[in-house]
């Protein structure tokens, strides 16, 4: 590959696509106004979906657009406009609201549609980059996303155009986002499969071992008896239990190897509860496995124990727990 200096001509390239791409964005960013106003309005107050519409590159933008509204809480899909005029305007409600991309303002297709969709009642919001334009002076709300420049040397290729149109639709999800009070949470719940949902779904109750898989011995218990229950668990700790469920404290692998340092115990006579953590760190079987994360890493630990709100045990988890969610 060549080095970049005996390219000079690429790194210009570059910056220059920047610079005149940020300054479209500038250009398009004060020019936000009452008609963006007007358009959020509108979306918010659609009993519908919204209908995001548009052909070549702009079909692409606004598909983006509609993906962002879905996962930030404004139902929305993409609609072809060619496929529409051929059946798939059905899939168009009159509670729907139509966003409809074209950056001339006058393409066919879409003005195909106008007529079917005044009559059926739908809103129309438009973003194009001729506010002069057939499509623009049709709409009930319209964008203007015209740009001083293509970042395209030959003027040719939607490069500034493409680029502001997806900001709008960024800037118009995010209000829209922060007028629904739309949270953290909700995003998660409709990304059910990512990290962040992972992040922010996933209880410790999720994850955590109960019954015959919890390791727990009583406090009277040998250290001998507490080292057969962590390797029959495998967690690399045991609890500390009372007769009544209360946890009392617990043995870990570090506990083990202070333990073993100190010469003068016996391991068969002495008990656990002499040699055992008092008050360890635990967490709540409600609380986000994320939060488990942050509470090992926080104090160097591996495992945590998982207890009531009144100090009974319920559960244990380790960081190979977290690792096999996909929480860390």
């Amino acid at each position: 590959m060549a080095d970049a200096a005996q390219n000079p001509g690429f790194l210009a390239s570059g910056h220059r696509v920047f610079r005149v791409e940020g300054e479209a964005l500038a250009a398009v960013g004060g020019r936000i106004g009452d008609a963006f106003e007007a358009a959020c309005r509108l979306m918010l107050a659609t009993r519908g979906r919204i209908v995001c519409i548009g052909m070549g590159k702009s079909g692409h933008v606004a598909r983006k657009i509609a993906a962002t509204l879905a996962s930030t809480g404004t139902p929305a899909f993409f609609v072809h406009p060619g496929e529409a005029a051929h059946g798939d305007l059905g899939m168009i409600t009159d509670l729907d609201t139509v966003l409809a991309l074209s950056y001339s303002g006058e393409s066919d297709e879409i003005l195909m549609l106008m007529p079917v969709l005044r009559r059926q009642g739908n809103a129309v919001i438009t973003m194009t980059g001729r506010p002069g334009s057939t499509l623009a002076r049709e709409s009930d709300a319209h964008l203007d996303v015209s740009v001083p420049a293509e970042a395209c040397p030959l003027h040719l290729a939607p490069t500034s155009s493409t680029t502001v149109s997806l900001a709008m639709g960024d800037a118009l999800a995010v209000a829209l986002l922060e007028a629904r009070g739309f949270t953290a949470d909700d995003f998660a719940r409709s990304h059910p499969a990512g990290a962040l949902g992972r992040r922010l779904l996933l209880h410790i109750a999720d994850i955590m071992h109960t019954g015959d898989d919890l390791p727990r011995i009583a406090a009277d218990a040998s250290v001998s008896e507490a080292l057969v229950e962590m390797s029959r668990k495998r967690l690399g700790l045991t609890a500390v239990t009372g007769d009544d469920g209360h946890l009392l404290g617990v043995f870990t692998d570090g506990d083990l190897r202070r333990t073993l340092d100190d010469a003068q115990l016996d391991l068969r006579r002495t008990t656990i509860g002499a040699v055992m953590t008092k008050a360890p760190r635990t967490i709540g079987p409600d609380m986000l496995a994320v939060e488990a994360a942050h509470v090992m890493e926080l104090h160097k630990i591996n495992g945590l124990l998982v207890v009531d709100t009144e100090g009974r045990l319920v559960g244990a988890l380790n960081i190979h727990d977290l690792l096999r969610a996909r929480v860390v």
